[in-house]
């Protein structure tokens, strides 16, 4: 079961670039693009790493500790040394709020 948790508002969010937001212990990087919003997860693939701390660039994040870049639509991971790409969650819009499906533990 899954449910759509309050996790900021679109408005804390600057365009292009990310935003980092906790739901039960669970790190997650929200990225505004051109008035979308997208949410991955925040710990790097390859390492341990804050992805909300790296650099936007349209769709893409770069993770800043050794610059793995990942589409933040999908998670796909584009360049190494990462080779695993990111969980992505569903996110929806209401009243400026966004909200992100999360699995209801």
């Amino acid at each position: 079961m899954s449910k759509f948790v309050k996790v900021a508002k679109v408005d804390d969010i600057p365009n292009g670039e990310a935003l980092q937001a906790d739901v039960d212990g669970t790190s997650l990087a929200l990225v505004q693009v051109d008035g979308q919003v997208f949410c991955v997860q925040d710990i790097c693939t390859h390492e341990h790493a804050h992805l909300s701390e790296g650099f936007c660039e349209g769709y893409e994040i770069e993770c800043p500790l050794h610059g793995s870049i990942f589409d933040v639509r999908t998670g796909e991971v584009k360049s190494l040394p990462a080779t695993e790409d990111l969980k992505t969650y569903n996110v929806k819009v209401e009243d400026g709020d966004v909200l992100v499906e999360v699995d209801d533990a």
